[in-house]
């Protein structure tokens, strides 16, 4: 009985391993986000935003939704703690 509750696990690892080989190489210079995405935010980020810094450019116009995503994850993240860790008088 063990050994089938263990075959679900294996086959998840197997599939996370075959997926994760799909990855671009980290620091590739060939990879698709280096040679497609950053030149775009580099040369017309500034233009197209009117951000003074590129950094904020990219993150809060080109990724505007992908951060308000984010930081309501860990808005509600903490709102958990809040509700979890609170005194109650009982």
């Amino acid at each position: 009985m063990r050994l089938l509750a263990g075959i679900p696990f294996i086959v998840a690892a197997v599939l996370l391993c075959i997926a994760a080989s799909d990855f671009a190489v980290v620091g590739d210079p060939g990879s698709p986000p280096s040679t497609h995405v950053s030149p775009r935010y580099i040369e017309q980020g500034y233009g197209e935003t009117g951000a003074a810094n590129l950094v904020t450019a990219v993150l809060a116009d080109y990724r505007g939704y992908d951060t308000l995503g984010e930081t309501i994850v860990i808005f509600t993240a903490g709102l958990a703690c809040v509700f979890i860790f609170r005194r109650r008088d009982l």
